[in-house]
């Protein structure tokens, strides 16, 4: 799905100006061309003037030097800094240390930490002040139609107070809605929401006062924005925000509440309101847990209000599953002085809603046909990735290529003011003021390889680390879990010694079974790929149950299993986060890697229902710490990898 036809996508009329030559044109250029103004919408009206931005506000107060840099808000001291050469260089070298640990208000066991100065430790009863005055009062109303009390202590204020720190935030411990978590989730995406439409806001309120001078007096400022930086208020193309999201029923969940949170005054009309609902609205999902009978859930509107059909699958796959499973949309939302404009085109939007996939179908068509490109990624100012969880059993290669491609010099102009682009965009300098936020239920290496090495702005970052207590009390059965170490000295051939370790100690004890009802539990494609060629050399009897295996040889597969024809099925964790089977006739569990999701291991394990054994392995080594700890808890997981003994047993 397209924000727009083909011609919207590719952008404007405009295709002459390479990126290269943008700094030329502001020296060469003779007329002052004020941003084209083609809606009546987007005038300044005595309404729009009371709620202006506070750069606005101190110009008519009079205020000046330090007084005006206390009360300028986060987003104009954000965007108004200039980075020297040196701090340039240091944002390059990516050496960050968290300086501070301050405890997570309302989370047991966590604490956030950061770089710079604490400012969770300051006093936050003015957090919201960079908020716009229309925004706060909305929300605020919202919130106590919602039956909220007490809103200066709420987690969404609290977390807003973070996202308007304009630092990079890394927050993987979030309990999602879909896992009883809806109030902790609702209010971390009602703070993000609130904090992209006043980014959004404030940017347009100080275009649009600056077009509005500049109509009036173009000769009287023209040596102004020549030789000063008063009217530098543009990126190379408008779209500020950009949020990635993993389903269309995630996005429509998002969506509806951002047009909740939107003013009245300037939602009077939501365009494409009936076709957004209709193309991110629910579908039907289907039980395919037992073989030959399946269920179909009811075609709901609101995964989290819905009354979804008897099933045997577990309640939280339901919620996640139970409406749109689309994972290849991209839509523009533009917002006017009136209205919401979705499906707008990508050039003249605000936002970008998007799928990773979605997104990168759009940069590999751009690599491949020239009149297309993706320049709207090239001034997006703040990126939000949330249920980054889901999106990582996905593809979570695909984010990495999007956030390469964001705040990349254009390869066109786009119709844009060059004259007042920021210096630190034609700097090639904005990826240092681009905030990314991460949310998710998780962390793992990939993630955290993202935020180290592609989040560099220069504000500096907070992320939440925690401590768990593990998962093994959800196992319901008597099984002996036993975890064996295997040792690697590096991240780089934890799998080759993970391989070795299975095709050496664990192979020679099953592949003369004779029981068989071996399943092999493997967490990534990968890994999954490396298992079955190594049983296809052992000539090993086995089946395969992974996330592209075809319905009807699934049915085969389990089939085969069940009753012994095939002595191992190997099973991957995506297999189990799409289609959550139940595997019988399970009489030996390994566990070749742990799963990410913490929740997976009870599941898994409580298969063995019925087997003669009753056991399980599970192998690791100390790169395994983030999903070790998960499951086992943070204190036995440190004693896991440190201890000279490399056996572990639980009951």
């Amino acid at each position: 799905m397209s924000g727009g036809s083909e011609e919207e996508n590719n952008g404007s009329d405009d295709d002459s100006g390479q990126s290269h030559a943008m700094q030329t044109e502001i020296q060469e250029s003779i007329n002052i061309d004020p941003i084209e103004q083609s809606e009546e919408d987007e005038t300044v009206d005595e309404d729009e003037a009371s709620d202006s931005d506070e750069e606005h506000e101190l110009e008519l107060n009079g205020q000046t030097g330090t007084d005006v840099t206390k009360s300028m808000s986060s987003f104009n001291l954000h965007l108004g800094n200039k980075l020297s050469n040196l701090e340039v260089v240091a944002l390059t070298k990516n050496k960050w240390k968290f300086e501070w640990e301050v405890p997570a208000v309302g989370m047991l066991m966590s604490k956030w930490v950061g770089t710079g100065k604490c400012f969770l430790k300051e006093d936050n009863d003015n957090c919201v002040s960079g908020l716009k005055q229309k925004l706060y009062k909305h929300w605020l109303n919202v919130y106590k139609m919602s039956g909220g009390i007490n809103f200066n202590s709420s987690k969404q204020k609290l977390f807003f107070s973070i996202c308007n720190s304009y630092r990079d935030i890394l927050h993987c411990n979030k309990k999602p809605f879909y896992l009883k978590g809806l109030e902790e989730d609702s209010s971390i995406m009602d703070a993000y929401i609130m904090h992209a439409l006043n980014h959004i806001f404030r940017t347009r309120d100080i275009v649009v006062k600056n077009d509005a001078k500049l109509s009036k007096n173009q000769d009287a400022v023209k040596e102004e924005i020549l030789s000063g930086d008063r009217f530098l208020d543009h990126g190379f193309t408008r779209p500020k925000v950009l949020i990635l999201l993993p389903l269309a029923s995630v996005a429509y969940r998002v969506v509806r509440r951002l047009i909740q949170l939107t003013p009245s005054s300037n939602k009077v009309n939501v365009e494409y309101s009936d076709r957004f609902s209709d193309e991110f609205g629910a579908e039907a999902v289907q039980d395919d847990n037992d073989d030959g009978e399946n269920e179909i859930a009811n075609n709901v509107r609101d995964n989290e209000n819905s009354n979804i059909q008897k099933s045997s699958k577990p309640s939280d796959f339901q919620v996640l599953f139970g409406g749109n499973n689309n994972d290849h949309f991209m839509m523009g939302i533009k917002f006017t002085r009136k209205s919401i404009k979705m499906y707008s085109d990508f050039y003249s939007s605000d936002m970008i809603i998007a799928s990773p996939l979605g997104l990168i179908t759009k940069i590999g068509e751009a690599e491949v046909e020239k009149e297309k490109d993706v320049d709207y990624l090239s001034s997006i100012e703040v990126l939000i990735i949330d249920h980054a969880d889901v999106i990582a059993m996905q593809n979570w290669s695909h984010v990495n290529s999007v956030v390469e491609q964001l705040n990349c010099f254009p390869s066109k102009q786009h119709g844009i003011d060059v004259m007042r682009i920021r210096h630190w965009y034609l700097d090639g300098h904005s990826r240092f003021y681009r905030q990314t936020i991460v949310l998710g239920s998780f962390v793992n290496p990939d993630l955290n390889a993202l935020f180290n090495r592609l989040c560099v702005n220069y504000e500096g970052k907070v992320k939440l680390i925690s401590e768990y207590k593990g998962v093994l009390p959800k196992v319901l059965l008597q099984v002996r879990q036993i975890y064996e170490r295997f040792d690697a000295s590096s991240i780089i051939n934890a799998d080759d010694s993970r391989l070795d370790y299975f095709s050496k100690k664990v192979f020679p004890k099953i592949k003369d079974s004779v029981q068989g009802g071996i399943m092999i539990f493997i967490s990534s494609y990968f890994e999954f790929v490396r298992i079955r060629n190594f049983l296809k050399l052992q000539n090993a009897s086995f089946c395969l149950l992974d996330e592209y295996t075809k319905q009807s040889d699934i049915s085969r597969a389990r089939g085969w299993f069940f009753q012994g024809t095939r002595k191992i099925m190997l099973y991957t964790e995506r297999a189990h986060f799409y289609h959550r089977y139940k595997i019988r006739g399970i009489q030996n569990l390994i566990i070749y890697s742990l799963p990410e999701r913490k929740e997976f291991y009870p599941e898994i394990v409580n298969m063995l229902e019925g087997s003669d054994n009753m056991a399980c392995t599970a192998l690791f080594s100390r790169f395994d710490q983030y999903r070790l700890e998960r499951i086992v808890g943070t204190a036995s997981s440190k004693k896991m990898v440190s201890s000279e003994k490399n056996v572990f047993l639980f009951c």
